[in-house]
């Protein structure tokens, strides 16, 4: 009786030592960081633009902030050609614009001088101007062939100064437009800047280049419409213009 006694209290004793279970806890830290997370909503990316020839472009003026307006007419776009257009579509509307404006005014040019005066070929080159270049391809097939590969390779040259490569536009185009164009400016190139000045008169300034530019481009304007003239009141004569 007295073992039995004893016994109950050793094991009574011994659990009193044993270590007790212990509750898992978790912090509430541990149970944020379970939690899904949500993705916060990215707006628009942020596009840099550079400043080229003092001109940084920026899409909320009117055409990106180009040169070309003059009083008293200023911005100048009646019919709406400009409104929303991308960066792209206005630099290349621009580039378009500079280039005809340059070939029309050595038109304008060649028809005042040329039909009064014409020294090459004999003087066998003749009567109105419109006709000028189908005499010289029978008269002088080879300088004619001449002609046609000199105005092929300066596009040629001036689109790979100032273009991207069709396959890095279609991507790039993509990316910042979703357009899938496979013509696109380089970003670093200026609508009509192909770097050729044998004289030395781009300034330095960028507050007298966007008035050179801007000059440039209303003589050109004014050159389109005069060559269109021209063109127009020999085709209805048939006769020169003096």
């Amino acid at each position: 009786m007295k073992f039995a006694l004893a016994l109950a209290l050793f094991a009574s004793s011994a659990a009193a030592f044993a270590p007790q279970p212990r509750t898992a806890t978790v912090a509430p830290s541990a149970l944020r960081s379970t939690e899904e997370v949500t993705p916060e909503e990215e707006g628009p990316p942020v596009i840099t633009y550079p400043t080229i020839n003092g001109w940084t472009a920026d899409p909320s003026k009117f055409c990106a902030g180009l040169p070309g307006a003059l009083a008293p007419v200023g911005e100048f776009d009646p019919l709406g050609l400009s409104k929303d257009l991308s960066l792209q579509e206005i630099k290349r509307y621009r580039e378009a614009e500079v280039t005809h404006g340059r070939v029309s005014m050595m038109a304008c040019v060649g028809y005042l001088v040329a039909e009064p005066f014409h020294p090459l070929f004999g003087g066998q080159i003749t009567g109105p101007a419109n006709s000028h270049l189908g005499q010289v391809q029978e008269i002088a097939p080879f300088f004619f062939a001449f002609l046609v590969t000199a105005i092929a390779t300066a596009e040629l040259g001036r689109s790979i100064i100032g273009w991207e490569k069709p396959t890095d536009a279609l991507v790039k185009n993509q990316e910042v437009e979703g357009k899938t164009w496979l013509s696109k400016l380089n970003d670093n190139y200026y609508p009509g800047d192909i770097g050729f000045d044998p004289l030395g008169l781009k300034p330095s300034d960028p507050a007298e280049y966007a008035e050179m530019q801007t000059k440039e481009l209303q003589h050109g304007r004014l050159a389109m419409l005069g060559a269109m003239g021209m063109i127009a009141q020999e085709q209805v004569t048939g006769a020169t213009l003096f």
